[in-house]
């Protein structure tokens, strides 16, 4: 899975609430059917975290604690939104050339 794909899908879940590291993988396995490999999932936390759209939900919480709570940030809801409405538009393209109305 590309690391940007992983990287929504967490946004995605982390949108619906916080949640730590197992609990968005469990999430995104009930949302695509697969689990994220463990480089991916926590490759992706901390690309996101780096960039300031998730962040611990307990601002009290260590940086290095494995088990910590993880939530959105507004910029991470704004790149969601984002990234949502791109797919959507290419989305939509994609089913007019195959002759299909979009909803």
């Amino acid at each position: 899975m590309h690391s940007n794909d992983a990287q929504m899908l967490v946004l995605t879940v982390l949108a619906d609430g916080p949640r730590h590291g197992y609990a968005i993988n469990t999430a995104i396995e009930e949302l695509t059917g697969r689990r994220l490999g463990p480089g991916s999932l926590y490759g992706a936390l901390s690309r996101l975290e780096g960039r300031g759209l998730i962040r611990p939900a307990d601002q009290a919480a260590e940086a290095q604690e494995r088990h910590r709570t993880l939530r959105i940030t507004d910029a991470g809801r704004d790149q969601l939104r984002a990234e949502l409405e791109q797919l959507a538009r290419i989305s939509a393209a994609g089913l007019r050339a195959l002759g299909i109305t979009p909803a």
